[in-house]
C-alpha cells in the first residue's frame, strides 16, 4: 500500500471538529443510553457533550494558529 507524502495528507480544519464531536457524542451516547435503559437521554447527553468538546477543540486550534 502506497503512503501519501506528508504534504498531501488531509488536515483537519477547525470547522471539522464540531460535526466530528457531535457524531462521536451521538455514538457514545447511544451506547450509554442502552446501558442505562434510556436511549433518548443517552443520545441527548452525548450530543451535548460532543458539541462542547468539538467547540472547545475548534477554539483551541484557532488559538494555536494565531500564535498565542
Amino acid at each position: 500500500m502506497e503512503q501519501k507524502p506528508k504534504s498531501q495528507e488531509p488536515k483537519v480544519s477547525k470547522d471539522d471538529y464540531l460535526p466530528m464531536g457531535i457524531g462521536l457524542g451521538t455514538a457514545i451516547g447511544a451506547g450509554v443510553g442502552v446501558a442505562i435503559d434510556n436511549i433518548a437521554i443517552g443520545i441527548g447527553v452525548g450530543i451535548a457533550l460532543g458539541a462542547a468538546v468539538g467547540f472547545a477543540l475548534s477554539q483551541r486550534d484557532e488559538k494555536n494558529s494565531n500564535g498565542d
